[in-house]
């Protein structure tokens, strides 16, 4: 209750600070929920939709995007705490470090910090120490950890209390779990019942058994994580003694971010030059594949590189206009994705000049040519919509390959701000230990899994939106 108290006031005193990732990522969500409700409107993509999300693969791995992507959101809201007032003076002075929403819920893990390694669940020290008797004899030992598994009144107890409190939680999640389903099922059982008394034809279900597992699942790691975290570093802690599973979590809001702007920065120049190229033809076309070809012949990591050079220049150049760290690291991370964007659009752009290529020379789009249709017209009417499966598919495969390129660009050292919890950052921190002995393999593993996870789900969610608006799989 003191805890619960404590973290009210802090809230109720904070000063709010708005990044402009924040603001992205907040305008991204509602152009979502926008595009959603258009949808609607549309018989066929709402058809063609109905059948991604009918399929088993295709709602999973949507349901785990989109708890990415709330994990991001509780990330995207701000704040800098107030410090102790001083004797005298009634002026408020706030922290120069900046928390998140996210940093409330997860308080348990933000404020368990030891000296150095520690492995996970463990109560020890990874690496030992000079320690000293109560009779002044100095010997090494490991040293027992300051915040992990200090209730243990035996350490004997150790596996049990882990076993017990993981069987607590789950208990706790088999409990959350069968009030939100139980209501869902109560609803949807009213709402067939409803449609049979009307004469209605009850309509194809979604996959109800493979959505309740999935949320079941996730509820599950939630309340597993939240318990074992109050007493235990459920992966560990890193170098410098922070929690990583902390820091894995925290990067999942760079991850979701910049495979989200870097593809919707990618769209609009590959769709706009390379339709003007496929339907325009002639000089607009030679100018078009000139800008591409010389930009494709560049070793794009040398191109990505020199331009987050330039910005590290701007920065240590103007530091006046970052007067926080966050700041600095959020200017930094959108100019990456900037960068990323504007070096990354070739390909699509060269797929959308081929098929407007071949729709331009289709009967009804020459028919149109000869009753005086006007460009802009064809282009929305019938070269939009043909090309359409091609952007979508686009879309959600890119996302995956930012993500992946965050981290290899991190790992070199040329990626987000090293003060900003990203997976990659987390890999290049970590590579200089997997070749000590012991290994220390928790960093690596802990951002590899939980990329792992966002990649393969975007990666089947694209597959079944493939198989829906793909012509040729039809």
């Amino acid at each position: 209750m003191n805890e619960l108290t404590s973290v009210m006031n802090e809230l109720l005193s904070i000063k709010p600070v708005v990044l402009w990732s924040d603001v992205l990522i907040y305008i991204l969500v509602s152009s979502l929920g926008l595009f959603f409700y258009q949808l609607s409107k549309n018989p066929l993509a709402r058809q063609r939709w109905r059948t991604v999300f009918h399929s088993r693969a295709g709602v999973a791995s949507f349901i785990v995007i989109l708890f990415y992507l709330l994990i991001a959101l509780l990330d995207s809201l701000h704040y800098r705490a107030p410090l102790e007032k001083t004797e005298g003076s009634d002026e408020v002075h706030y922290s120069q470090e900046v928390h998140s929403l996210l940093d409330v819920v997860l308080t348990e893990l933000r404020n368990k910090d030891e000296k150095t390694y520690s492995a996970p669940f463990a109560i020890y020290s990874f690496a030992k120490e000079n320690m000293q008797t109560d009779d002044g004899v100095v010997y090494r030992d490991f040293p027992r950890l300051a915040n992990a598994g200090q209730h243990l009144a035996d350490e004997a107890d150790h596996g049990k209390d882990v076993f017990v409190r993981s069987m607590k939680a789950l208990l706790v999640a088999a409990f959350i779990s069968a009030v939100i389903l139980g209501l869902h099922i109560a609803w949807r059982q009213r709402q067939q019942r409803q449609q049979c008394s009307r004469g209605l034809a009850t309509q194809q279900t979604l996959p109800w058994g493979t959505i309740y597992l999935t949320l079941s699942l996730l509820v599950l790691a939630c309340c597993w994580v939240l318990e074992l975290s109050k007493v235990y570093h459920i992966l560990g802690t890193d170098k410098v003694g922070q929690d990583v599973l902390y820091w894995s979590i925290k990067a999942i809001r760079t991850g979701v971010l910049i495979g989200t702007l870097a593809t919707l920065l990618t769209l609009p120049l590959a769709i706009v030059l390379g339709i003007s190229a496929g339907y325009f033809k002639g000089w607009v076309d030679d100018v078009v594949q000139y800008i591409y070809t010389t930009l494709s012949s560049i070793p794009g990591i040398l191109l990505i590189a020199a331009s987050v050079l330039l910005i590290d220049v701007y920065i240590e150049t103007h530091p006046e206009q970052f007067n926080l760290v966050a700041v600095r690291a959020d200017f930094k991370f959108l100019a990456l994705c900037f960068i990323l964007g504007m070096t990354s659009w070739t390909g699509l752009c060269r797929l959308l000049r081929a098929e407007t290529l071949k729709v331009s020379q289709l009967d009804y789009v020459q028919a149109a040519h000869a009753f005086g249709v006007g460009h802009n017209r064809i282009i929305y009417r019938h070269i939009l919509p043909n090309i359409t499966h091609i952007i979508l598919i686009a879309l959600v495969l890119d996302f995956s390959v930012f993500v992946l390129a965050e981290a290899v660009l991190s790992y070199i050292g040329v990626g987000v701000d090293p003060s900003m919890a990203s997976w990659g950052n987390m890999i290049n921190e970590a590579r200089s230990e997997l070749s000590r002995d012991p290994v220390v393999w928790w960093s690596v593993a802990a951002a590899f899994v939980l990329m792992f996870v966002l990649v393969l789900a975007a990666n089947l969610f694209s597959d079944r939106v493939r198989d829906a608006f793909d012509p040729r799989s039809a």
